[in-house]
């Protein structure tokens, strides 16, 4: 039996001193079930054409100031019920990793009893194993008759690894920018709007965001185990350095939206997030 009372990171036997979070970590954050309950506007796009880039992170550790590694990726609430939302409102999804190398997710947040994230998984399966690479979809796909409406980048820790740094996030935000395209992020997704402001000002400078509190990556997750150590940097630290103002302090499932950019605040916000980032699709595409 697991001792839900322990707040000691559990190993990954796959790395050396490497680490998941302890059980009672997982036990304050992962409930066997979500909230999700169903989308608000099923069928609401019939029009075939419009598709959303997800771009995932394929980094699994993050290297923590202590030394250890946090095993790590997307986190499964965070990535799938948004999608389930924007799915079931008949918009496209493909995949993408800056190499093309296999999407990572945070198998250990995976809702126990939750059949639609599970379903939802099984669907894009292949997608996240083999998905797209970013650059061939710069080079290829984001032409003025581009398919792709929105983009989302997905939260879990793994989002602040690649793709903070990467000129292809920053050439597909730009296109995003240049074309009101809709930008949907959550969590420690929003650290790749960084990506924008990397050797010049963000475009999204001025722009207000929600995203996981920087107080609980510096305190409390450190504290119960769910990280083996400090982060080396903390999003909403760096975003405010870009000219992001920062719309919340905690973790409530809060969503947020400025102009094209959709956020949340932590897998609590995912739900609610998938309906804003919905609505903000289907007025973008006039339907």
């Amino acid at each position: 039996m697991t001792d839900t009372q322990d707040r000691t990171p559990t190993p990954d036997r796959a790395e050396d001193e490497a680490f998941f979070p302890s059980p009672y970590s997982l036990s304050q954050y992962v409930p066997p079930r979500t909230d999700f309950d169903g989308a608000e506007h099923a069928g609401a796009y019939t029009g075939g054409r419009w598709k959303v880039l997800v771009i995932a992170t394929e980094e699994r550790y993050l290297h923590t100031e202590e030394g250890a590694f946090f095993s790590t990726g997307n986190h499964p609430v965070e990535t799938l019920v948004p999608l389930r939302h924007l799915m079931d409102t008949g918009f496209g999804v493909e995949v993408a990793t800056l190499t093309g190398a296999p999407a990572k997710f945070e198998h250990w947040a995976f809702p126990a009893e939750d059949e639609t994230v599970s379903a939802t998984y099984r669907e894009l399966r292949e997608q996240f194993r083999e998905p797209k690479s970013l650059a061939d979809v710069v080079d290829n796909e984001l032409g003025e008759d581009s398919d792709y409406l929105a983009v989302f980048i997905p939260g879990g820790h793994g989002a602040v690894l690649g793709l903070p740094d990467s000129p292809l996030v920053q050439d597909v935000l730009d296109w995003a920018q240049d074309r009101e395209r809709v930008v949907v992020t959550l969590c420690h997704g929003p650290a790749a709007l960084l990506a924008s402001g990397r050797g010049r000002a963000s475009r999204f400078d001025g722009y207000s965001v929600c995203v996981f509190p920087d107080a609980l990556d510096r305190g409390a997750n450190v504290e119960i185990g769910y990280l083996p150590g400090h982060m080396r940097w903390y999003v909403a630290e760096e975003l405010e350095k870009q000219g992001l103002t920062i719309v919340n302090d905690d973790m409530a499932g809060t969503v947020h939206r400025d102009r094209n950019l959709v956020t949340g605040d932590s897998p609590l916000a995912s739900n609610a997030l998938g309906k804003l980032a919905v609505e903000a699709l289907l007025e973008t595409a006039g339907a």
